[in-house]
């Protein structure tokens, strides 16, 4: 194969599994590192701001930086400013990322504090998705409110096993509202774009690789991406083989990665 010019990497599951590395992770982006390959960290992850990413993978070993790292609550606050400039907005996320929403106005997420927001904003699911707070921010989106959500993810592996995620949920509040979200992280294209302008290389020369085969790997060969799934985190047999398409490439883990990028054709 031609010699890529740089990756699009997802952590969750890719890197790390409850934060924990994932054996050949730390190698192989100290290999990529060491060749000058560059890569962006492409994350749906909503329990942890950029710094907080950052600081654990750096602990790790993992040879990263701050300006490696694009997370849906980041790209979520440009959105925002550029389409809902000062909307107030009902938070259901779990986990703090508010440092990520810089410039995003939060209302408070009691009863009295959801009747003055203008916009419902969903993240990670956990224990903030419980039935008061989704009651209230059914009651927003019928009344008009848009509905952003930072993803659609249906589920994420920890140590504990699958564990429910976002899309779990948003579907009923897109049906019981009549309403449709407009989501801002994978698989949504502008979220690859930024990623790619981040990056400075061209879809056709990068690759992404994540484990999930739907939001990270066929959502970015639809832009041109070389995709790459890899058989860690929320990997399962059936999705790829129930998949609408088959990904370019799919490796045991991460770990196989440099010698996908790097070795070059004879």
């Amino acid at each position: 194969m031609a010699v890529l010019d740089g990756a699009l990497i997802d952590i969750d599951g890719v890197l790390t599994l409850s934060w924990r590395p994932i054996p050949g992770a730390v190698r192989a982006l100290t290999r990529l590192r060491e060749a000058d390959l560059p890569f962006v960290l492409l994350t749906n992850t909503t329990s942890r701001t950029r710094s907080a990413i950052a600081a654990t993978l750096g602990d790790l070993g993992f040879p990263v930086t701050l300006q490696d790292i694009l997370t849906a609550p980041a790209a979520t606050a440009g959105y925002l400013a550029e389409h809902h400039p000062g909307a107030r907005c009902l938070l259901l996320n779990s986990g703090d990322v508010r440092q990520d929403l810089a410039g995003v106005t939060l209302v408070d997420g009691s009863e009295d504090g959801a009747a003055q927001a203008d916009l419902v904003l969903l993240g990670g699911a956990g224990p903030a998705f419980h039935y008061a707070s989704l009651n209230r921010a059914f009651g927003l989106l019928q009344h008009g409110a848009p509905l952003v959500a930072m993803h659609r993810n249906l589920y994420w592996r920890t140590d504990r096993g699958l564990q429910l995620d976002v899309g779990a949920f948003l579907p009923g509040l897109e049906r019981a509202a009549n309403v449709r979200a407009e989501v801002i992280g994978k698989p949504a294209r502008p979220f690859f774009t930024a990623a790619l302008e981040l990056l400075g290389t061209e879809a056709e020369r990068t690759v992404m690789v994540g484990d999930d085969i739907a939001s990270d790997v066929l959502a970015a060969q639809r832009l041109g991406i070389t995709g790459a799934l890899v058989r860690t985190g929320k990997y399962q047999e059936h999705a790829l083989h129930d998949a609408d398409a088959a990904p370019d490439h799919v490796l045991d883990s991460v770990a196989d990665l440099p010698d996908l990028i790097l070795t070059r054709p004879p």
